[in-house]
């Protein structure tokens, strides 16, 4: 039995980073870039203007313009403008020759009758108004940095460039085995002795909340056979493989059994902690095998703590061990010594509170609950204001 960051030591030297692929600008969100982003033209690509208004070569000692053309954005034409003269110009716009200062239209007075136009001086400057030619971005310029995250913002200053297509990390595919004959779908009717399959859902939604889409789910009862070959399908088929369920010590927990016939290595098998002491972790190639127990609170935590994690990782990110926040315990808790406990918590302000309800097979605190509270495997008794480590649920 190993310890918590053991456990996290080991996952870290052995996951991999998934291959990347080039994939459309629109199809990236929420991926990781796996190369550095240089721009491949300037942004903008011309001096154009920042405001609706006039577009003139500034004179401090002229009181009015007499008003030329008109320039719309978009305009491709080439314009130069004369000295005197003032060119009605649109926000976007290309800068005509000849101007080198755009003054807003709200501070212009025009005389209807001349067509002329003047305003206040000492409200502007030369240059004002006028966005230069890579004044967002230079031409080779570095832009974004591998690891980054695809946000809006990001496929917006991507399309801005004239990108269209970029290199991102794949995200795991991903096939969670549900095991044991006591399961059944939520809509049925139970038997005595039966009890609702909530770990399929969760592990669903645990899924898709860490930004993996090609998911699959199956269920297995506790026969060896039927096990051995939905583990045998679901490795074919999938990068990373959850389960969930026979992996203790009991007469029909085959699950550890079954992956070590179908090659795969194990990493390491039971870890120091509640809930979920009885975790594997096995690798087979570029493949990675979690085997959670079954009881509910313990699949959480140990997807979050492990699972998850090593996702995030396989996807391109950094930093994937560390905790999301630090805060003060409401209230003083006692543990076990020698195991690492992973409570529910709901965080308030800048402290966490600890609910009741912490037993494995309890889910009723996630109703509330919003992050996972780690207490040290050397602790037995914490003080409340003590800091501690937060995951976010």
């Amino acid at each position: 039995m190993i310890s918590v960051n053991d456990a996290r030591r080991i996952l870290s030297e052995n996951l991999e980073r998934a291959k990347s692929k080039n994939i459309s600008l629109n199809d990236s969100l929420g991926l990781i870039l796996a190369v550095d982003v240089y721009s491949p033209i300037d942004v903008p690509s011309f001096d154009n203007s920042a405001m609706d208004g006039y577009a003139m070569k500034f004179d401090s000692s002229r009181n009015s313009w007499e008003s030329g053309s008109v320039i719309q954005a978009g305009d491709t034409n080439a314009y130069k403008v004369k000295e005197g003269t003032a060119a009605r110009i649109f926000t976007g716009a290309k800068i005509p020759q000849g101007v080198d200062t755009v003054i807003p239209q709200e501070l212009i007075e025009r005389d209807e009758a001349t067509g002329r136009i003047s305003y206040d001086q000492d409200k502007i400057q030369t240059g004002s108004n006028i966005r230069l030619k890579g004044s967002q971005c230079k031409k080779e310029e570095l832009i974004a940095e591998k690891g980054t995250p695809v946000t809006p913002g990001l496929i917006g200053l991507l399309a801005s460039v004239g990108l269209n297509k970029v290199e991102v990390y794949t995200p795991a595919t991903v096939t969670y085995i549900i095991t044991g004959d006591e399961l059944k779908e939520a809509g049925t009717a139970l038997k005595e002795g039966e009890i609702y399959n909530s770990n399929g859902p969760m592990l669903e939604a645990l899924l898709k909340n860490a930004g993996i889409k090609e998911i699959s789910g199956l269920k297995a009862t506790d026969d060896k056979e039927e096990l051995q070959e939905k583990i045998n399908k679901a490795l074919a088929a999938s990068n990373v493989l959850i389960i969930s369920g026979g992996i203790s010590v009991g007469d029909y927990d085959f699950v550890k059994e079954c992956l070590e016939k179908a090659g795969v290595k194990e990493l390491f098998y039971k870890i120091k902690q509640r809930p979920g002491k009885p975790m594997y972790a096995g690798r087979k190639g570029d493949k990675y095998i979690f085997a959670l127990p079954g009881n509910p609170a313990s699949v959480l935590s140990c997807f979050n703590q492990y699972v998850k994690p090593s996702l995030k990782y396989l996807a391109g990110k950094e930093k994937v061990w560390e905790a999301d926040a630090v805060l003060s315990l409401a209230a003083d808790q006692k543990k076990k010594e020698g195991l690492t406990f992973f409570l529910k918590g709901r965080m308030e302000q800048d402290e966490v509170i600890i609910p009741g309800g912490q037993q494995s097979f309890n889910l009723l605190a996630f109703s509330t609950a919003n992050c996972l509270v780690e207490l040290e495997e050397d602790k037995e008794e914490i003080k409340a204001r003590t800091p501690v480590n937060v995951f976010y649920l």
